[in-house]
């Protein structure tokens, strides 16, 4: 599933001119969608799909996916468990039930989030990602048609190195700087979700100014994780997240992978730019970037040191921990 390369523009075909800015964009970069809308995802062919608990908190709410509610619900809701563990399972199962509709459309891998509340805790990261894992499966799903998803804080890396040696590929999001990704990629993390927009949503508000471009703070930092890794060939895959803006996502051209809101893929068919390749293996290769050593300490001191990293992350986890007591007070409603 390696990208596509489109290194040098100058025996570009004619033909290249009467494509939209998304079809350009697929010639250097897999494009994948961030959402947990069927209809979006039949409209634009994305080759992979990611979702989160505030996504599918966003469809569930939808008339034309209550059935998966309500499916989720009926299958579960005589199984002789607390009510706390109840809601824990048919959340699971919910989860699982968009994942499987999603994979019916897309041919590439969906993401699929462990709950944001063991974001510290490592065993029960690992429990839970084998527990969807094994939903999946139940279903004829193979193990490399899914992403778990899970925050990168220490303990979250930690359980997606134990699963990636069971053969369980992992997506770790919520990731904002150049440790987090250095320390995914020694953990051998099948691929890693760096967040743009949140990153410039930091300074903007900081600094009181706007970004554009190749200034943009989301944009640099996704371009130094990518040479970083491409430096020093480790084979973690870079998928920009979390876009506010097209020029954005143009500027990440080239980078391995990108998920894209609805709107902004709706956007960019619109465009007619050109999305000429901005990242590029040679031109990482060639970079000056140093190797980065990290034990725990270190990497617990550089994130703590960095305010946006430290912040954004926690906030992230908060705001995911919200959407999944959304979702299961959804649940709890339909359980009466």
């Amino acid at each position: 599933m390696t990208p596509l390369t489109a290194n040098d523009s100058s025996d570009a075909s004619p033909a290249l001119t009467t494509m939209n800015t998304l079809e350009h964009l697929r010639q250097s970069t897999v494009v994948v969608a961030d959402t947990g809308d069927f209809k979006t995802l039949r409209e634009f062919a994305p080759r992979d799909a990611t979702t989160n608990p505030s996504l599918i908190y966003k469809a569930a709410a939808m008339p034309e996916y209550a059935a998966l509610l309500d499916q989720a619900v009926a299958d579960n809701r005589s199984a002789p468990l607390a009510r706390a563990a109840l809601l824990d399972r048919i959340t699971d199962h919910l989860l699982i039930a968009f994942g499987l509709e999603i994979l019916k459309i897309i041919p590439g891998r969906v993401s699929t989030e462990t709950d944001a509340r063991l974001s510290f805790d490592t065993a029960g990261t690992v429990a839970k990602a084998r527990e969807l894992i094994g939903l999946y499966e139940k279903h004829g799903i193979a193990r490399e048609r899914v992403l778990i998803k899970i925050a990168s804080t220490w303990e979250g890396i930690a359980a997606g190195e134990i699963l990636e040696r069971e053969g369980i590929h992992c997506n770790m999001t919520l990731l904002f700087s150049l440790p987090q990704a250095v320390r995914c990629a020694e953990a051998k993390a099948t691929l890693i979700s760096p967040f743009v927009g949140r990153i410039l949503d930091w300074f903007k508000a900081k600094h009181q100014r706007d970004y554009a471009g190749h200034e943009d703070p989301g944009v640099i930092s996704v371009r130094t994780i990518y040479n970083y890794y491409k430096k020093f060939g480790y084979k973690t895959e870079v998928m920009g997240a979390s876009f506010r803006n097209t020029d954005e996502i143009l500027q990440l051209a080239g980078c391995d992978l990108l998920t894209i809101s609805p709107d902004l893929l709706g956007k960019l068919k619109a465009d007619t730019r050109p999305a000429t390749p901005k990242l590029t293996v040679a031109a990482a290769q060639a970079s000056d970037i140093e190797k980065l050593p990290l034990d725990e300490k270190r990497f617990r001191f550089l994130v703590n040191e960095d305010a946006m990293a430290s912040e954004k992350t926690a906030e992230g986890i908060r705001g995911f921990v919200a959407d999944i007591g959304k979702l299961e007070a959804m649940i709890e409603k339909k359980l009466g």
